[in-house]
């Protein structure tokens, strides 16, 4: 089981999987030929009201991560599809932040591989 983590600007590869966009505004600039996704899941995305008052700000990090988790818990059945989706092979979450450590694709992975632990 492998979760991948690339941004919408980074080159499509075939060993990314099943290639899921978990943002909740397409990425500026990209079209849909040029992404490769095969879902947009732009409802397992933080909420608009948690992704403007995080802004990126790392101060912030494990306090959006809180929040973050407490609203996917309310969209267990996407958080389910992806849970399904890596048994059957590797997945790539794909974000448009410039951010690559402090994103919502991190704390998402982070979310699914405690899931996936605690089963």
């Amino acid at each position: 089981m492998s979760i991948h983590l690339k941004r919408a600007y980074d080159e499509y590869s075939q060993e990314d999987g099943y290639r899921v966009l978990v943002d909740r505004l397409w990425p500026r600039g990209v079209s849909k030929e040029r992404l490769h996704i095969d879902s947009w899941l732009k409802e397992i995305a933080p909420s608009n009201e948690l992704r403007k008052w995080y802004g990126h700000d790392p101060e912030k990090w494990d306090q959006f991560k809180q929040r973050y988790y407490k609203e996917l818990q309310t969209q267990e059945q996407l958080v389910q599809v992806l849970l399904q989706r890596i048994k059957t092979g590797p997945i790539t979450l794909v974000f448009s932040a410039k951010e690559t450590e402090y994103n919502n694709a991190v704390a998402l992975k982070e979310y699914l591989l405690r899931r996936i632990s605690d089963q």
